[in-house]
């Protein structure tokens, strides 16, 4: 591999400085705010540091950060909603995977052609005929209608990332367990599922994040407050103003991000690890 000239590296260092301030000063930014006992509003000046230390904003909004709503009741709408779209995704998801990866059957191709578009097109559009559905079903201001709508928005990512999993395993391995007496659910849940568990769980992130964070969606289904999940309240903060301190959105933000955070630092090893070297040798 070519080594590049000093001139090259110095370019290289600065580009990856401001790539890394680009993705710390925001970080750095909430932080501030989330300890900044002096604000009364938004803030009118930049500073580094907190100009009055304060754990104040962080116990409010550990109370009740949006109108009479508690923060627990926030996280759990959070968790239920996100948790169990990442689920209806990986479920659902998985089997239309396998089956698009294995199976020749009639709109096949077509089929396929339609996820793709749909993954493209603006959520916003299906929000209407997803209202009329749920509408109909007398669920939509329900956290599982919320629940449904997610999923809707994660399944095509999910199905498109698993049949490429699913595509990636020999099939000689699904033959061998056939000539066993193995049948196809059977071979299916012992041996391509587990060889599949990186993509699934990089699927199921990534459906736990959408999830986890949309709220523009989200306001169109939900007309109750305790229905209402965090990110719906940190826009809704946003939305009022100067109506309260811009440091109870930091700590807002903060202890959003704890649970993301969390799931990351659990898993990250084990799917890096299994995603560089295979899962094959396991």
């Amino acid at each position: 591999m070519r080594r590049l000239s000093w001139f090259g590296q110095i370019l290289s260092q600065v580009f990856l400085i401001i790539v890394g301030l680009y993705v710390m000063v925001p970080i750095w930014g909430i932080l501030r705010l989330a300890f900044d006992g002096s604000l009364i509003a938004r803030p009118t000046e930049f500073r580094f540091f907190p100009k009055e230390f304060s754990l104040e904003p962080l116990i409010s909004v550990l109370d009740q950060p949006y109108q009479s709503v508690h923060f627990t009741t926030l996280l759990t709408n959070s968790l239920v909603v996100s948790i169990g779209a990442a689920l209806f995704a990986i479920i659902l998801g998985a089997s239309l995977a396998y089956a698009f990866a294995r199976f020749r059957f009639p709109g096949r191709k077509p089929g396929l052609f339609v996820l793709l578009l749909t993954a493209v097109i603006p959520p916003i559009a299906f929000a209407t005929p997803l209202y009329i559905v749920l509408s109909i079903l007398k669920i939509r201001t329900s956290l599982l209608g919320l629940t449904i709508v997610y999923t809707v928005f994660a399944l095509s990512f999910c199905i498109w990332n698993m049949r490429a999993a699913f595509q990636s395993i020999p099939r000689d391995l699904e033959e061998a367990a056939y000539l066993d007496g193995a049948g196809n659910l059977t071979t299916f849940w012992y041996v391509t599922l587990p060889l599949a568990l990186p993509s699934i769980g990089i699927a199921a992130l990534i459906s736990f994040l959408m999830a986890y964070s949309e709220f523009a969606i989200g306001w169109l289904f939900v007309d109750k407050a305790q229905n209402v999940t965090l990110s719906m309240a940190i826009y809704a903060m946003v939305q009022t103003g100067n109506a309260q301190p811009w440091s109870i959105l930091g700590s807002l933000v903060l202890v959003m991000s704890i649970p993301v955070i969390i799931v990351f630092l659990i898993f990250q090893r084990t799917l890096l690890d299994r995603m560089m070297f295979g899962s094959l040798d396991s």
